[in-house]
């Protein structure tokens, strides 16, 4: 769901938004706040018939009922759009904790300023009788200042809970962007970070360039040792492509042995130093058994290296950087090919 709602309008949904949902039994968070804004903007003809059917029979929208609803009517929210939606609400929550605050010191030294008023009276009539309203200003104050103490608690214990969603919700996206097996993103990361430098290619001075890695004779370091030697081999691959990645480079398991490394600022001559680089560690690299310390000293890695051309898919793009490290692969391995010389 894309929103497009102007500032005037959506500070309307707003004020509409949050009383319904104060009466609910659900907090006051995101997730809640999507759904009663799209109940108040009208749009989620779904959404509201089914919240009216709730409320007419005289319930109110648990966490249950409340989270049922988000997921059937709005999931469709991106990861993107829902930090949006979750920091913007963040925002609206401190913002109303720092007015109940000053309205809180407001109160607070209307308090004061009614005291004194009270013994300056006192003073200066004595006996006029005003002793009986005055307590009841005071008392009226102090229920006041009371009940902004009590506001202000909860919004900010509100505030505390939607920080702790936020970063709940970005460790689990990052969770499902991560690899278990070498801590690299996986390939739904690499093609949302591909996505994302395309898009921005406008501002590049250069660039992006693609790297795709494969190691050498996999299947063979498998069948001689086991898979959780060839598991240690995969870490190890990974942990040097992490050693030369820097800024926004992005190094990412594609898949089995395969790896990626998108240079979004590089050139491909660029490229191909860092493909050299990473070619002469892998072949370096020596990778002994745990069991009897046997030292393995024939894994190396192929690459291919592609630099982006305007006006092709992202598809396109993967496939001339795969081309490339076929032509290395049949060219005898351990070597980096560059697309349009394969």
């Amino acid at each position: 769901m894309k929103y497009s709602d102007s500032i005037e309008k959506s500070a309307e949904y707003l004020r509409l938004a949050l009383p319904l949902m104060s009466k609910q039994a659900a907090a006051l968070h995101p997730v809640s706040y999507a759904v009663w804004y799209e109940y108040v903007a009208g749009r989620n003809a779904a959404l509201k018939a089914h919240i009216d059917d709730v409320m007419q029979g005289g319930l109110l929208l648990d966490e249950g009922v409340t989270h049922e609803l988000f997921h059937k009517h709005i999931a469709e929210l991106d990861h993107d759009l829902a930090q949006r939606v979750s920091e913007g609400f963040q925002k609206v929550m401190a913002d109303m904790s720092h007015s109940a605050s000053q309205a809180g010191d407001h109160a607070h030294q209307f308090g004061s300023v009614l005291d004194q008023l009270s013994e300056d009276l006192a003073e200066s009539l004595p006996g006029a009788g005003l002793g009986e309203g005055m307590d009841t200003l005071r008392e009226q104050t102090r229920n006041m200042q009371g009940a902004v103490a009590t506001l202000k608690g909860r919004l900010d214990d509100s505030r505390r809970e939607i920080e702790t969603l936020r970063q709940e919700v970005a460790k689990a996206r990052e969770d499902a962007l991560a690899d278990g097996l070498t801590g690299l993103i996986n390939r739904r990361g690499f093609d949302m970070a591909l996505g994302k430098s395309l898009a921005a290619r406008e501002t590049a001075e250069a660039g992006p360039s693609l790297l795709i890695v494969d190691i050498d004779f996999f299947k063979r370091v498998n069948d001689s040792y086991g898979h959780l030697f060839g598991d240690k081999v995969i870490r190890a691959v990974a942990q040097i492509l992490k050693d030369n990645v820097k800024g926004k480079d992005t190094a990412a398991r594609y898949g089995g042995e395969e790896f990626v490394i998108l240079l979004p600022d590089t050139p491909l001559d660029g490229a191909r130093f860092v493909a050299e680089k990473i070619r002469a560690m892998v072949e370096r690299c020596r990778i002994k058994r745990a069991d009897n310390k046997e030292t393995v000293a024939n894994v190396t890695v192929s690459l291919g290296a592609a630099c982006y051309r305007g006006g092709e898919s992202a598809n396109d793009f993967v496939a001339r950087a795969d081309s490339a490290l076929y032509a290395s692969k049949q060219q005898g391995r351990n070597r980096v090919t560059l697309a349009g010389a394969a």
